[in-house]
Formats: structure tokens, C-alpha cells, sequence
């Protein structure tokens, strides 16, 4: 169902690329000209977005602004693209948080803002999608889209050890998106033994018979690139680099956005498509949600600088909404949603403040930030 008349969904998904096609002819430097053209096409993607939120049926349980067509029609690869109320708020807060990644990197970036700005609108492109791909090919399009932009912005607008932590976030992504892949490949397989016809459909492959065996390691193929994304202890090691290391956008988008790339996976894909296997696994993945919980908090007050203060907070954070995911039931996967939209709007605003400080200061050391009495003569007076 569409009432607004055009393919909605589309257009917020690929509004960016029009973007960057405006700036692939804008001379280097035209600094001014740039920046404009990406704020521009960024703030028309969220304006857009609205709509959704406007025209979006909140009694309804179904997808909403639907858009379906043929792609490889040989290998039953559609382009299908559907909303419903799991990723209405998520494209929402990636359409907000690339806007204002933009508006953060106005004066932080000064080298080679051309690139900057086109990898910036890129990354939109692919997260967006990623929330709005119902086809499992489409989406692991989507969610490879995402890795290549934020690795080189990590890696060249960084800090000091920025290829390390390019590489290592770029290496830890890479694993569970090669497991992800062949669990779909083999999904779709199993479709072509049991019709004759391939699909990567979610909502056919939902209706799949998988003998609970093969289910188990299905489900591990996908829960591994989620679990690395959230990121779920232990596999959280290459987030605080990347966090401390990234320029101030790319925290913004990698802990406002990127992360809930995998929350949202549990929720989308891996528990509709083997569920029994899900079941199964609800011990486990509880257990190393309440450890991540406990261990990102206590490592969070150990911390001498503030920026990897904050990401070993998202350790402790994102450990609440897995743990919403795998308690099954309606309260608490509407709690996990909640925490991924609250924790990309508080988590944002936290680095633009350490991004803010850091351009003033140039140092993330929490002990520098102290002691305001030496400073402040009225206050010594008193």
C-alpha cells in the first residue's frame, strides 16, 4: 500500500547517489560548493522521510509503501523494498544522523572534502537501504555498501592509528558478511530443492521447511554478522578503535546507525527465518548479552579518555537491545527498538560533544577537562 502516488522508498534510498553526481563534476576546490550540495542532498533525503512517518499507518502490521520488480529474474533476485514499524524510526534516525554528520564535518574536515562528502552520502545510501531491502540478495548488496565508505572514512580523515583501525574493523565485518553470505546462498538453495525455483524473498523463505539441524548453522551463518555489527561481546573488540580513531561524523553514523544494523538483523532476518534454531540459542546469546551489559559498563569507568569512554558504553547499551530481541516477547522487542533509536540519539549528540571538545582542546584525556576552580578566579573568591 502506497498513498502517496510515487516509489517513496526509492527515493530516499537513491535520492544521495543524485547527490553525488552533482558534486563528481564540482572542482576540488570549491570547498563552499560541496558542502552545500551534500547538505542539500542529505537534508532533501530527511525531508522526504517525514513522509513516512506522516503517512505511515500505525494500526497496520503489515509493510507498508511496498515496491517490487524484477532484477535477475533467472536466480529469483527481486528488488523489493517494504516498511513496517521495526524500521520505520531506524531509516528515520539514518535519514536525521546523516544530516547532521554533515553539519558536524563542516569545519572538522579541511583535506579532501570532495571525497569526504561523496563516501559520506554513499554511506547513506547503504544504510538506508539495509532497513528497507526485503530481499536477501538486496540487502547484502546494501549491507556490503555500508563497509566499504566507513573503512576509508575511518582510515583516511581518522587520527593517529586510523589505518590499524580501519583495517581491524574492516577485517572483523568482512568474517561475519562472508558467513552471512553463504547462509543466504544456501537458504536460497534449499528453496530451489523444494520448488524448483530460486528466491531470496523473506517472506517466501519465511515459509521454508529447514530441518532444525541445518537451521542451527543457517542461523549461526547470520547471527555471527549481526552479532559482530552490534557488536556482542566478545566480538566487540574492533569498536572501540574504530570509534576513537573516526572522525567526529563517522562516530556519529557508526554508533547512531551501523550498529543497529545488527540488532535490526536478529530481529528481520535471523529469528523469521529459523526460528527453532533461535530457540535454541536463546540461552547463549542472553548469557553474552548480560555479560556485555556488566563488562562494557565496568570498562566504561576504567577509561582515561572520553571517546572510548562512550564506546565501551555502546557495548553495555547495545547489550540491552539483543537482550530485548531474544526475551520473545512484544515488550521487550518494542524496548529493543526504542533503545537502538534513544541510543543513536544520545550516543550521536555525545560525540559531537567529544568532537566539539577535541577541536578546541585537541586532546580526549578526561583528566584535562577538569578542574575549573584553577581557571575561574570568581569562583576561587568566593
Amino acid at each position: 500500500m502506497n498513498p502517496l502516488g510515487f516509489p517513496i522508498l526509492s527515493t530516499i534510498t537513491f535520492l544521495p547517489l543524485l547527490g553525488v553526481l552533482a558534486i563528481l563534476p564540482v572542482s576540488k576546490q570549491r570547498v563552499g560548493v560541496i558542502k552545500t550540495l551534500a547538505l542539500a542532498t542529505s537534508a532533501a533525503v530527511f525531508l522526504v522521510s517525514l513522509l513516512l512517518f506522516f503517512y505511515f499507518p500505525l494500526q497496520s502490521g503489515e509493510m507498508q509503501f511496498v515496491e517490487e520488480g524484477r532484477w535477475i529474474p533467472e536466480l529469483g533476485i527481486s528488488y523489493y523494498l517494504g516498511v513496517d514499524g521495526i524500521s520505520l524510526f531506524l531509516v528515520l534516525l539514518t535519514t536525521f544522523l546523516s544530516l547532521i554528520a554533515i553539519l558536524a564535518s563542516w569545519s572538522e574536515i579541511q583535506e579532501r572534502v570532495k571525497e569526504y562528502m561523496i563516501l559520506l552520502i554513499l554511506l547513506e545510501t547503504g544504510m538506508v537501504g539495509v532497513f528497507l531491502a526485503l530481499d536477501l540478495f538486496l540487502f547484502y548488496v546494501f549491507w556490503e555498501a555500508t563497509l566499504i565508505p566507513m573503512a576509508f572514512l575511518v582510515g583516511i580523515w581518522g587520527h593517529e592509528r586510523r589505518i590499524y583501525a580501519a583495517v581491524k574493523f574492516f577485517l572483523f565485518t568482512m568474517l561475519g558478511s562472508v558467513l552471512m553470505l553463504l547462509a543466504i546462498l544456501a537458504t536460497a538453495f534449499l528453496h530451489y530443492q523444494a520448488s524448483g525455483t530460486w528466491s531470496f524473498s523473506l517472506l517466501e523463505l519465511k515459509s521454508l521447511a529447514i530441518p532444525l539441524a541445518l537451521q542451527n548453522w543457517l542461523f549461526l551463518g547470520f547471527a555471527l554478522a549481526f552479532a559482530i555489527k552490534v557488536p556482542l561481546f566478545p566480538l566487540h573488540t574492533w569498536l572501540p578503535d574504530a570509534h576513537v580513531e573516526a572522525p567526529t561524523a563517522g562516530s556519529v553514523l557508526l554508533a547512531g546507525i551501523l550498529l543497529k544494523m545488527g540488532g535490526y538483523g536478529f530481529l528481520r532476518f535471523a529469528w523469521p527465518l529459523f526460528p527453532q534454531a533461535a530457540a535454541n540459542f536463546i540461552p547463549w546469546i542472553v548469557a553474552l548479552s548480560l555479560i556485555g551489559i556488566i563488562y562494557g559498563a565496568l570498562v566504561s569507568w576504567a577509561q582515561k579518555d572520553v571517546k572510548r569512554l562512550v564506546a565501551y558504553s555502546s557495548v553495555s547499551h547495545l547489550g540491552f537491545v539483543v537482550l530485548g530481541v531474544f526475551v520473545v516477547n512484544s515488550q521487550a522487542v518494542t524496548g529493543s527498538i526504542l533503545q537502538m533509536v534513544n541510543h543513536g540519539l544520545s550516543t550521536g549528540a555525545l560525540f559531537l560533544i567529544v568532537g566539539m571538545l577535541y577541536q578546541r582542546r585537541h586532546t580526549r584525556e578526561i583528566k584535562e577537562f577538569g578542574g575549573l576552580w584553577k581557571t575561574t578566579h570568581f569562583l576561587r573568591l568566593m
